[in-house]
């Protein structure tokens, strides 16, 4: 990946990360260390599973987040090696 890729790469995930639900998911993510649904994420944050699927896919688009499918759920996780590669420390500060 070059130089311009990445920095276009990163230009795109601070898009994502603008909004302020998103930042709330990626922390209830990160805090949980586990997979979740997004029922279980809706729950805690007060917001309907519709838009925290929303979110998700705006996440997972940018590849901060990983998505597994289980009959009808889906599990979503934070991907590690986007955070540790363009934005290292950020979780922590969480």
């Amino acid at each position: 990946m070059t130089l311009e890729q990445t920095d276009l790469q990163r230009t795109e995930i601070f898009k994502v990360l603008s909004d302020i639900n998103r930042l709330r998911i990626i922390r209830v993510l990160h805090h949980a260390q586990r997979e979740m649904t997004c029922g279980e994420i809706g729950e805690k944050l007060n917001i309907s599973k519709s838009t925290v699927s929303y979110h998700f896919k705006m996440l997972r688009q940018v590849g901060l987040t990983n998505t597994r499918r289980a009959s009808q759920s889906k599990y979503l996780s934070l991907n590690d090696h986007t955070f540790n590669n363009f934005l290292p420390g950020f979780l922590d500060s969480l």
